[in-house]
């Protein structure tokens, strides 16, 4: 479970989150959506301790990463850019090191890469060197290292940001599965079809602030429309602010 309380951060002249509170539960995909400067990547940022907030608190399974950030980040995997693989490593280099960084030993590091590696269908590509890969094959590499330590909760910011179709259908299922072992997942986006179709909860944000919460089909009803497109315009208003 990942939890934020009344997170506030300003960068220059922005107040970049506003009093944002929210939760993302296990079992569950959660979307944070919202318009470009909505204040999305900034929250996930203070999740992964990249940023410390003005004020508030943000808890992984209760851990405060503020307190313990170490032991916190340890329940956390991190989906990051395929494009910025080690392209000098191979993937099981590659997800043995990241295994090592969340804090298992050799030992334990070679057995979940295997298991990792099986688990993605990666055995054809493992021992190859990452530099000339496909989308699909950097994608589920990324992937990996994210879940090698067996997080409970996933994170990751625009995922499918780059990748062509075959690829988001492949990494979409990977979600759902996730899910369905009883993660939590959080992704932000802005893509509608990829929020309407993949999340159990939606978070709508907009100028840092929580706007609308709840199923795709509860922010249609809470907005009057049919459609999540139109639905989260009404919400957020034209001008992108809150709606009022």
């Amino acid at each position: 479970m990942l939890e934020v309380k009344n997170l506030a951060k300003r960068i220059g002249e922005v107040q970049a989150l506003d009093n944002l509170s929210f939760s993302a539960q296990d079992g569950h995909i959660t979307g944070l959506l919202g318009p470009n400067g909505a204040g999305k990547t900034t929250c996930l940022r203070t999740l992964f301790g990249l940023l410390t907030p003005d004020s508030g608190q943000a808890e992984i399974d209760g851990i405060d990463i503020a307190l313990d950030p170490i032991a916190a980040k340890q329940q956390l995997g991190l989906f990051p850019d395929p494009f910025g693989l080690y392209e000098r490593l191979t993937p099981r280099e590659y997800i043995s090191y990241f295994a090592s960084l969340n804090g298992l030993s050799n030992t334990q590091a070679d057995q979940a890469t295997q298991a990792v590696i099986d688990k993605l269908m990666l055995k054809d590509i493992a021992d190859r060197r990452c530099k000339g890969f496909s989308q699909g094959q950097r994608m589920k590499t990324a992937l990996a290292q994210a879940i090698v330590h067996n997080p409970r909760n996933i994170v990751l910011d625009e995922p499918t940001r780059g990748l062509d179709v075959m690829s988001t259908r492949v990494l979409r299922g990977m979600l759902s599965d996730l899910r369905d072992q009883g993660h939590c997942v959080l992704f932000s986006s802005h893509v509608m079809q990829e929020v309407a179709s993949l999340c159990d909860h939606v978070i709508v944000m907009a100028k840092g602030k929580v706007v609308a919460t709840g199923s795709p089909d509860e922010l249609c009803q809470q907005a009057g429309q049919t459609s999540l497109e139109e639905a989260f315009i009404t919400l957020i208003g034209t001008d992108e602010g809150i709606a009022a």
